[in-house]
């Protein structure tokens, strides 16, 4: 099953950008950009309106953190990149774990 099609996945985009937008304290114009700028990739429905899911909403408040950190949008992109490379290297790196530990047990 795809984590879009799960009703309750924090990665189902259900948030229509008017809701967003008061759920973050973001305005409408902000999120587009950010989107732009490729900070958030929110879902599209078929007629292209913007859905965003929990994680999106999580995302963008720590846009929002970093911004008013004093970072400008190109260093919050990257900031997010670096997070989400060291997300992804975490999780290989516990399935990593698992297949050795799987492995001994055998042996």
């Amino acid at each position: 099953m795809n984590p879009t099609d799960d009703p309750f996945s924090v990665s189902r985009g259900v948030y229509a950008i008017s809701v967003a937008a008061e759920l973050t304290g973001i305005g409408v114009q902000s999120l587009r950009l950010y989107e732009r700028h490729g900070l958030v990739q929110p879902e599209r429905t078929d007629g292209g309106t913007r859905r965003y899911s929990a994680a999106d909403l999580d995302r963008l408040r720590r846009v929002s953190e970093l911004l008013a950190e004093g970072i400008n949008l190109a260093g919050v992109a990257r900031i997010l990149a670096l997070q989400d490379a060291n997300d992804a290297l975490t999780e290989a790196n516990a399935r990593l774990e698992d297949t050795l530990d799987a492995q001994r047990e055998e042996d």
